[in-house]
């Protein structure tokens, strides 16, 4: 794979910025912003401007990282988000497949309602409780309805050095106050960019070396463990002073509260835990615990 072209939207995002250099390894890499390629774009100019991209760099793999990512927002702008993360992923797929490139596409745990008791499998029915999870599962379903070959990982609580994420907030609130309250009965997985950028490099060069050993299709893609927002949040205070942070906040000013006590235009889902089973299997390997990640992760951070 080393001479092909790979394609890369939203390069600029906290996991587009991870992927450009993960996927450098793979081949030329051709980092695409908004500018350079909208996906808030009507659908025949994003499909003049794809085909014009294609025409150009020839890529056989088309890599989207883009996607409408503000919950909230996506509740007030239903539109905005429909058409970034719902209408753009089945253009692209049918770019893509009129001249038999590959995608690879990133979605959500908020494809699901949050009301299951255990981790979400692969085969679990989708039901969103607020419109970005609505927007990103028919983005899943308009690209496999595309004809394009395309792999598809879901992940949760996405945490870069570049971007924002609740770890940067949690570190700015840090500096202002003593006290914070905290959503304590919502549980996932935080997982790093920089891992979904290293497993995605990993999945694509499986799929070169052995094609029929790593099938193509729907993947649950996140760090091992799970924790929830407030307990979250003191580890990210528990690094910081260890980095040598002087920070307000002390993990006894975190109050632990429930959903309900914060409310937001976006529902969330109470349980974001996927099941990464599928993956771990056609890959070979374990992914690492949440901490791992979000360690490093914030020591990225502490020296920008």
């Amino acid at each position: 794979m080393a001479e092909r072209a790979i394609l890369l939207t939203g390069c600029n995002g906290q996991l587009g910025f991870e992927l450009r250099r993960a996927l450098a390894a793979l081949g030329t890499v051709a980092a695409l912003d908004r500018r350079a390629c909208d996906l808030a774009a009507d659908a025949a100019a994003l499909r003049r401007r794809l085909d014009d991209l294609i025409a150009e760099y020839r890529p056989a793999v088309i890599v989207n990282a883009a996607a409408c990512t503000a919950v909230d927002r996506a509740e007030t702008e239903p539109e905005l988000a429909r058409a970034v993360n719902a209408r753009a992923p089945g253009v692209l797929g049918e770019a893509a497949a009129r001249v038999g490139a590959l995608v690879v596409h990133y979605s959500t745990d908020y494809v699901f309602d949050g009301l299951a008791s255990g981790a979400y499998r692969e085969e679990d029915a989708p039901n969103p409780c607020n419109v970005y999870g609505e927007s990103k599962l028919a983005g899943e379903r308009a690209l496999l309805a595309s004809g394009a070959r395309c792999l598809i990982f879901r992940t949760s609580w996405v945490i870069g050095a570049h971007g924002e994420n609740f770890a940067r907030t949690i570190l700015r609130l840090a500096e202002e106050r003593t006290r914070l309250d905290v959503v304590a009965d919502q549980y996932g997985a935080p997982t790093a960019a920089a891992l979904i950028a290293e497993t995605t490099r990993l999945a694509l060069q499986r799929r070169e070396e052995a094609p029929e050993g790593f099938p193509l299709g729907l993947y649950h893609l996140t760090a091992a463990g799970a924790t929830n927002w407030r307990d979250y949040a003191a580890f990210i205070l528990a690094e910081a002073r260890r980095a040598g942070r002087v920070l307000k906040l002390t993990e006894a000013g975190l109050r632990a509260i429930p959903a309900r006590d914060y409310p937001l235009p976006a529902a969330r889902p109470a349980n974001s835990r996927l099941d990464s089973s599928r993956l771990q299997h056609a890959l070979g390997l374990r992914l690492p615990h949440w901490r791992q990640g979000v360690r490093q992760t914030l020591r990225q951070i502490f020296e920008l």
